[in-house]
């Protein structure tokens, strides 16, 4: 049931807005309970047979969390930690090292087919971070309800963005100005549906077909089509997620964390990453970078730590080794960008732009490829070399475009609901009379989103 569904649009999402509003006005007390159960039954509505590996994770991530606060005992947290990341590798990566294995021995080594449990990345992440916060001693005490929310909060629980107890769970307890905050959070989740359905899916249906037939060979503006449309939609596919994400958690009195500050403005690999996915770039620089040796222990200590930080971050993203091809490639580019700056160059703003927004557009070219073949097709196509004769898609520039236009000088979600001044009432009637617009417009609305998988 994702949140440009139908289903979502017109039952979920009125009822639980609806449900908790009743809450906050009558028994306030129950507002956590209350949430907690409307993320269990979202997350169920999506896949139920997944429901039970959630719970479990959930009750045992919290009890060990429990017995530490009370022993003080670390090996606790390390046990459990294998294990999260344990449940992880056999669901997600079981079937990728099977895989490695056999193409290195040829003995004929498989793994069984296992379904992938939805949000399972994002879910672990969230127990990691808090575990780990908790050892450090930045994490607040929580109730079995508290850490539920926590954890399966559902505007955030398949996609994220990621958060910290620290910085949500206040929330619950406080009572935030409902009806400026309702108002903000409709504008920001029509907003981000509008990127979703017109954009997002809009190039999604321009270059697929492109995709499907690039190993057979790409003309050149064909191959530029398919690079250039997919990391615009993925922008705004993902962006429009969080966004959506945002504003429902607005509508529900939490604030959650920016996850996207205009990235293809970046004038630099590090600035990209500072934009881009934000919750994610700060969880793998906080529990893998640093833990690694960070900037703290010499330039190759350094250097190794952003390569294995990024590659890893790569594998987190799917289980082939174009993802890791991936991440290696944003390593090897942010080491660069080390020993770049130490050796006092720099850029002009402009061509630190273009060199950055080539890079990240030819780096998602893997990303998005279902093997190394099709991604060498693709970048044969664009040199000319690829032998194709697919054709470009008559109406893909006007689209792109105006894409391009959004991603480079459009508002961003801070824009939209801290600088963007509209009456409560008005924002409101904006954001309904474009939602109901999206809906003709995006032919019910029902594309997946492109992170779910993940």
């Amino acid at each position: 049931m994702p949140f440009n569904a139908l289903t979502f649009l017109l039952l979920f999402g009125p009822l639980a807005l609806g449900l908790h509003a009743l809450c906050v006005a009558r028994r306030p007390v129950w507002r956590v309970p209350l949430l907690a159960g409307l993320s269990l039954a979202y997350y169920a509505w999506w896949d139920w047979r997944a429901l039970p590996l959630l719970l479990a994770s959930i009750g045992a991530n919290w009890w060990v969390g429990e017995a530490y606060r009370h022993s003080g005992r670390g090996t606790l947290i390390a046990l459990m930690l294998a294990l999260d990341l344990g449940l992880l590798g056999l669901f997600k990566y079981l079937g990728f090292f099977a895989g490695l294995i056999d193409a290195a021995t040829g003995a004929g080594f498989s793994a069984p087919d296992l379904v992938l449990p939805l949000g399972i990345s994002f879910f672990t992440f969230q127990h990691i971070a808090y575990l780990v916060d908790l050892r450090r001693g930045t994490a607040p005490p929580m109730t079995l309800t508290d850490y539920a929310l926590y954890v399966a909060f559902f505007p955030r629980v398949i996609a994220g963005p990621l958060v910290r107890a620290a910085e949500i769970q206040p929330q619950w307890q406080a009572h935030p100005p409902w009806a400026d905050l309702a108002a903000r959070g409709l504008l920001l989740f029509a907003a981000g549906l509008a990127k979703k359905v017109v954009l997002g899916d809009g190039l999604a249906a321009a270059i697929d077909p492109l995709w499907a037939g690039a190993g057979a060979g790409l003309a050149p503006e064909a191959a530029a089509q398919a690079v250039l449309g997919y990391a615009f939609q993925l922008y705004f596919d993902f962006s429009g997620y969080t966004d959506m994400a945002l504003g429902l958690a607005l509508m529900l009195g939490i604030r959650l964390p920016e996850n996207f500050r205009a990235p293809y403005r970046a004038v630099s690999i590090q600035d990209f990453w500072r934009r881009w996915h934000i919750t994610l770039s700060v969880f793998l620089r906080d529990y893998l970078y640093i833990p690694f040796g960070g900037s703290r222990h010499g330039l190759a200590r350094q250097l190794g730590a952003l390569l294995a930080t990024m590659t890893l971050g790569g594998l987190w993203h799917g289980a082939g080794l174009t993802f890791v091809a991936w991440g290696a490639a944003h390593g090897i580019a942010l080491g660069l960008h080390v020993l770049w700056r130490r050796a006092g160059l720099a850029l002009p703003p402009l061509a630190g732009w273009v060199a950055t927004f080539a890079f990240v557009v030819l780096a998602w070219v893997p990303f998005r490829a279902p093997d190394f073949a099709t991604a060498l097709a693709v970048y044969r196509g664009l040199l000319g070399l690829g032998g194709g004769t697919a054709g470009a898609a008559p109406d893909f520039w006007p689209l792109a475009a105006l894409a391009g236009a959004l991603a480079l000088a459009g508002p961003t979600a801070h824009d939209l609901t801290a600088r963007l001044r509209l009456s409560g009432p008005l924002a409101a009637a904006t954001a309904l009379l474009l939602a109901a617009l999206l809906l003709q417009v995006g032919n019910d609305a029902n594309q997946a989103f492109i992170y779910a998988q993940f």
